[in-house]
């Protein structure tokens, strides 16, 4: 039988542990590469976004940057699973979640979801649209080592007749129409991660894998853009620049609708005002203030939405077009970058039991250091330069002095 008398000294106990810590309210568990895991993983969905609407709603004017929004997240897609990985004690160990696959897992699913995408959507629908190219530069390029490489990527198929050539493209468009979804959920578990944890109410939200699809829709649209400007300056070849207006208005679609939302979730929580509602505040107007409000909404959202509106609503010449899009779109991806950091860095910031905050100094080296992080936002572009020089997206065009800009 249960003695009842144990009761008031059992709730006087209970009143002894009440300020029980949470875990991350000691240190934050999630550093600057985790940060970077969103981020590279956004600007692969986007980019294919971006390829989608050429390919599968038939957005021809923006078809100069297909096969280069492909290439994009080829490279972007092959290194984000490297902050994961050096985030892990035991990185070796990442090749464990497809050995023994479990389900309940979201991290561990992810797995599956990147293999997916990486070896049968994405690498079959490059090789599907290059193929041609791969089989005639494999016998007429001069470079030997090139030429073995292409001889290679043929995959001892070289038949390039029209009828196979047919056969190609519906392939590589049904692909495409398989891989819009798959990119998007590649990136959408990153928001629903965070939005299922309950632990925390900065994270715990059912718009958060909606926000974190369409800021990554806006984060490849301009990344994409970018890049397409810089390559058409370094080649010296004129824009194509009713793809460029045409880019600029999806970007700004995109940016107004995760802006949009990032808004809603916020006057949600503002209405609602419960109880965690004071430490949001405080952690708002304190430790995020520069890193929320001036940077990710002033200057990495409305800055965008204002630039890019006024080349929609005012003649602008070619030349300020192409500088207020290249602002507008460099701005969005530091804002996209800082409401990552804000998320995964602020969200830890403090915890349920709402007992204060914790700090977070970056280191400068190490494996999770300042150097690590900028070293993995590098490597992509080297790795997109490698693919640019085997698979150049363009097509034969002369180089004109007709420039731009």
């Amino acid at each position: 039988m249960f003695d009842h008398s144990v009761i008031p000294a059992l709730r006087d106990a209970m009143h002894l542990v009440s300020g029980f810590i949470y875990p991350n309210e000691l240190e934050l568990q999630w550093s600057v590469l985790i940060v970077l895991y969103p981020y590279i993983t956004g600007l692969v969905a986007g980019a294919f976004v971006l390829a989608s609407l050429e390919r599968v709603f038939e957005v021809k004017v923006i078809k100069p940057t297909y096969r280069l929004a492909l290439l994009v997240a080829l490279a972007f897609l092959l290194v984000a699973p490297l902050p994961l990985n050096m985030h892990l004690g035991h990185p070796e160990r990442g090749i464990e979640i497809f050995l023994t696959p479990h389900t309940s897992s979201a991290m561990a699913m992810f797995g599956f979801v990147y293999i997916w995408y990486l070896m049968v959507v994405l690498l079959m629908e490059i090789w599907l649209d290059y193929r041609k190219e791969i089989v005639l530069w494999s016998k007429s390029e001069t470079f030997w080592p090139k030429r073995l490489a292409y001889k290679v990527l043929t995959l001892g198929v070289d038949n390039i007749s029209p009828r196979s050539l047919e056969i190609d493209d519906k392939v590589g468009k049904f692909l495409t129409v398989v891989g819009l979804p798959s990119a998007l959920l590649l990136h959408g578990y990153v928001g629903f991660i965070f939005g299922s944890i309950k632990a925390n109410p900065w994270w715990s939200s059912p718009l958060m894998p909606v926000i974190f699809i369409f800021s990554a829709m806006a984060s490849g649209i301009a990344g994409v853009m970018l890049i397409y400007m810089f390559l058409n300056w370094a080649r010296n070849v004129k824009i194509d620049m009713p793809c460029l207006d045409m880019i600029a208005k999806f970007l700004l679609t995109a940016i107004i609708v995760a802006f949009s939302l990032e808004m809603l979730e916020s006057i949600q929580t503002i209405y609602e005002a419960e109880e965690h509602f004071d430490i949001i505040s405080l952690l708002v107007e304190g430790k995020l203030f520069v890193s929320m409000i001036l940077i990710q909404i002033l200057m990495g959202s409305i800055t965008p939405i204002v630039l890019l509106s006024i080349t929609q609503l005012v003649s602008l010449s070619e030349k300020a077009r192409k500088f207020f899009y290249a602002l507008a779109g460099s701005l969005a991806l530091i804002g996209i970058l800082a409401m990552r950091w804000n998320v995964v860095i602020g969200g830890q910031f403090f915890s349920k039991s709402f007992l204060g905050f914790t700090t977070y100094k970056m280191e400068l080296a190490g494996r999770e250091g300042l150097f690590s992080a900028i070293t993995l936002e590098i490597l992509p572009f080297i790795i997109l330069a490698g693919l640019l020089y085997l698979l150049p997206p363009w097509e034969k065009e002369e180089r004109g002095t007709a420039a731009n800009g």
